[in-house]
């Protein structure tokens, strides 16, 4: 264990601050110093507890997805007293979805603290917001659930949750317009190929059709993201109807 956690603490000696960066981005001097350090350690790094449990951020991350999830729900609980299960939750998964978790992520330079093997370009976009998410179970590790409600009120709801202008926030265009056209009983299709073209990254088309008909068209590294874009553009062909849906 002496091993490991030599490891680990070179980390202070090597980036010279990280005790200082954490300190500022936490708003509190940190205790518990080796559950920020497994935080910011990725999988890559291959390292072991005496027990061969991996020291990594991953179960940090599902502590600290709890978390978010928990202090989210009691703040909509509270806020929107009108509100049933079904738009608390929608609210919820607005709040905590991957696309603004990841924002916070890069709002915070995480990455920057990050011990690994593999160089940074080399992540994908959701380890911004998977550190996050570790850096707020680290948190409740660390202090408990006050503090951690703190941080989350500090860095998400008190400058990130308005709640009218939440209502009107799209997750997901194409889980909305899969809503919409089952509900309008509409037939669908993603007819996603790949696209060679001239780039050096492999690329994917995609034609949307509703009907018998294409209504928009998308291209991206990705089958996913190449479907959410042409989706998003197909929203905002029938904008009038689909934002019922919101």
């Amino acid at each position: 264990m002496t091993f490991i956690r030599n490891i680990l603490n070179s980390r202070s000696k090597r980036s010279g601050n990280f005790f200082m960066q954490l300190h500022k981005i936490l708003g509190y001097k940190p205790k518990k110093m080796q559950v920020f350090q497994k935080a910011f350690t990725h999988r890559s790094m291959n390292l072991k507890d005496d027990n061969g449990n991996p020291l990594n951020y991953e179960r940090l991350e599902f502590l600290g997805d709890a978390m978010l999830s928990a202090v989210i729900a009691s703040h909509l609980f509270q806020e929107v007293p009108s509100g049933d299960e079904g738009y608390l939750t929608k609210m919820r998964s607005k709040v905590v979805s991957r696309e603004h978790l990841n924002e916070l992520g890069r709002e915070l330079n995480l990455i920057d603290l990050v011990e690994s093997k593999i160089p940074s370009g080399q992540f994908g976009d959701n380890i911004h917001g998977n550190l996050f998410e570790a850096l707020v179970g680290a948190i409740f590790l660390d202090k408990g659930y006050k503090q951690c409600e703190k941080f989350i009120y500090k860095r998400i709801i008190s400058p990130h949750v308005d709640i009218e202008q939440l209502e009107g926030k799209v997750i997901s265009y194409k889980s909305l317009l899969i809503e919409w056209c089952q509900k309008e009983k509409k037939t669908f299709n993603y007819n996603v190929y790949e696209d060679t073209g001239n780039d050096d990254v492999r690329h994917f088309s995609v034609k949307l059709s509703i009907g018998d008909k294409i209504v928009a068209k998308a291209r991206a590294t990705s089958k996913k993201k190449a479907e959410e874009k042409a989706s998003k553009r197909a929203f905002f062909a029938f904008q009038n109807k689909m934002s019922r849906m919101i």
